[in-house]
């Protein structure tokens, strides 16, 4: 998408140019964050983000306001002084991002931005993105943190080099669960193997003798037949909400699945 690598395959557009021939106008319209530091070390966190910030063109009177702006967003303006190989590695990510936020892009690549800050950081870089997308601005981000994506739009998952998920975090919820689904725990032991087929049920899963989930078109509008049915069976319940399952639990699901759905033939070919 830098137009750093060409593609083995497909096409991609980015600002609708190829990445491969940008114009220098649409190359100053993106931020980039990369994995690894890439600033210089001998010299100090203002001076890495001013030297960016020339590159790009700002001039002298919006230069140094966007340079402090940058580093007070990312905590570093009490440190704009220290040289950057005298850095914590946590520290210099932080800074790899003010360089990337120091011209205000309209296309922001960020691969893993929030890597190794702590939990504190990493809320307040989301709200920084959050307020950069409210003003129009649009954000490609990697993040090793799954729970991340509930952050994001639109989510694509890629196992093997092949995309597997493109669509919104609640969708992607109900393509790994299959639509969405109600736990419930009952007072005494339940087979609720009696509940499959029943209207809006799709799938049984049974957790234990009193706990079980079913899965439905809709949780909200499926939880009080299910507590019937129940009730008409004579068992008593004791807890029923809707179950959320985590992204960690979601992406192993949708991976496990497409390593299963691929063929012998294209498994053996991948290793």
């Amino acid at each position: 998408m830098t137009g750093g690598l060409a593609p083995t395959a497909g096409t991609v557009q980015v600002l609708g140019e190829d990445p491969r021939h940008l114009r220098c106008r649409t190359r100053e319209r993106i931020g980039y964050l990369p994995q690894q530091f890439t600033l210089y070390p001998y010299l100090t966190a203002r001076e890495n983000v001013g030297f960016v910030a020339s590159i790009y063109g700002l001039l002298w009177f919006r230069h140094g306001r966007r340079v402090r702006e940058a580093l007070k967003l990312v905590e570093l303006w009490d440190v704009r002084n220290r040289l950057a190989a005298r850095m914590s590695g946590g520290m210099q990510r932080r800074l790899e991002l003010a360089a990337a936020l120091v011209h205000d892009p309209e296309l922001l690549l960020l691969d893993e931005p929030t890597a190794g800050l702590d939990p504190i950081l990493r809320a307040s870089i989301w709200t920084e993105l959050h307020r950069l997308k409210s003003a129009g601005r649009t954000l490609v981000v990697t993040t090793q943190y799954v729970n991340e994506a509930e952050e994001c739009d639109q989510v694509a998952l890629i196992s093997g080099g092949r995309l597997i998920a493109f669509v919104a975090p609640e969708d992607l919820r109900r393509e790994a669960m299959g639509g969405q689904a109600v736990e419930v725990e009952t007072e005494t032991a339940f087979d609720a193997s009696e509940l499959e087929g029943q209207h809006g049920v799709l799938q049984i899963i049974q957790k234990g003798p009193h706990t079980f989930q079913a899965v439905v078109d809709d949780a909200g509008s499926a939880t009080p037949e299910v507590l019937e049915w129940i009730t008409v069976r004579r068992a008593s319940v004791k807890s029923a909400r809707e179950y959320v399952p985590s992204f960690d639990d979601v992406f192993a699901t949708l991976v496990e699945r497409h390593a299963a759905d691929e063929a012998p033939g294209e498994r053996h070919e991948a290793a």
